[in-house]
């Protein structure tokens, strides 16, 4: 059966994250409705102020102002159930001040990716958050627990896995992941598993780690488990569900996309990205950079002079259901998608699907 897990001194029952997909995509609706059922709902920080009429003038302020509504909402559509997670990606310009605003609305969990969050506990320093890394490798873990031991006296709370068949932003070479040729799930687990080891007996505290990637049925699930995972996060299956607040037409191309649709594009954030194929894409393909009308300053290494396209101009139009002009993130496993179901029902499937496996 599925285990409940302590994570310091918060419990996540049903050992399942929902990733944080943004732009727009893991808001309160999806969010509160995964608490509901006991599982962490994850909020993103990628521009939860996207559809404020100021966003383009005052996209700073919309953030944080659509954050603290997004974290009420969600907790009231919980009913006071779950755990609240916040994504927010190191490769942001405002990444301290982000981290530093969900510390003061109080959330349960920090989870940081798109870059090592290799100063996470200094700011989140006196409070009882919970601190995640994303990493795609055990050298990335490495480097964490030993940065964090050394310089914060901290280890992470627990550590979530994205592997190469994961949706959005990859933490992988283009051409390893054309070519498959990137270090397995499997193979990250157990180094990640024997790296923890020593971190945990120094601290007297469990490292759980969660695997993401590919992850699509409660079999995958109950099989990451059996190899001492604690439990998983899974973004793409939520897409397709009533409460996500995506637009309709957004959820539609998931239900439709085939095998073939799934391609790896380019990203301003400087990694490869796993999306949908559409007319977007084949733009790029085509032209090879979509030129920036406007810039709000949001990615680190992007530079409007030469980039290869407005990541943010992109991920907004496509929730927005302009699905032929924007950027449609999706795991490997998307074309498996058939139907919109209900968070209740896709969770149930799954602990249902997992427990069975592990009995």
């Amino acid at each position: 059966m599925l285990k409940s897990v302590k994570l310091k001194d918060k419990i996540l029952e049903v050992p399942i994250i929902q990733g944080g997909m943004g732009v727009g995509i893991s808001l309160s609706g999806l969010v509160g409705n995964v608490m509901r059922e006991n599982c962490m709902g994850v909020l993103s920080f990628a521009h939860p102020g996207y559809s404020c009429k100021t966003f383009l003038k005052e996209t700073s302020k919309d953030n944080f102002l659509a954050m603290k509504e997004e974290v009420d909402k969600a907790r009231k559509i919980s009913g006071g159930k779950g755990l609240l997670g916040v994504n927010v990606m190191v490769a942001t310009t405002e990444y301290a001040s982000y981290v530093k605003e969900c510390v003061k609305l109080g959330v349960d969990a920090i989870i940081s990716g798109a870059g090592l969050p290799l100063n996470l506990p200094e700011l989140t320093k006196g409070s009882d958050v919970l601190i995640a890394p994303i990493i795609s490798s055990g050298k990335a873990l490495n480097l964490i627990l030993r940065r964090w031991d050394q310089h914060h006296n901290k280890i992470p709370d627990f550590v979530v896995i994205e592997g190469s068949e994961a949706g959005g932003h990859l933490g992988f070479k283009k051409d390893d992941i054309l070519n498959d040729t990137c270090e397995s799930i499997d193979e990250i687990l157990e180094d990640c598993l024997k790296l923890v080891v020593n971190y945990e007996e120094k601290y007297n505290q469990k490292i759980p780690i969660f695997v993401a990637g590919g992850i699509y049925t409660g079999k995958d699930i109950a099989k990451y488990v059996k190899q001492g995972a604690s439990g998983v996060q899974m973004g793409t299956r939520f897409i397709a569900t009533e409460e996500c607040d995506a637009h309709e037409k957004y959820k539609d191309m998931f239900v439709k996309a085939t095998k073939e649709d799934i391609v790896i594009v380019k990203s301003p954030a400087g990694f490869p990205g796993r999306a949908i194929r559409n007319k977007f894409t084949e733009r790029l393909d085509k032209d090879g950079r979509i030129p920036v009308r406007y810039c709000v300053d949001c990615i680190l290494p992007c530079n409007p002079k030469n980039t290869v396209y407005c990541i943010t101009e992109a991920l907004i139009n496509a929730v927005k259901g302009d699905v032929d002009n924007g950027l449609i993130f999706s795991g490997t496993n998307a074309y498996r998608i058939d139907k919109i179901t209900t968070v209740k029902e896709l969770i149930s499937e799954l602990v249902s699907e997992a427990n069975n496996e592990l009995r």
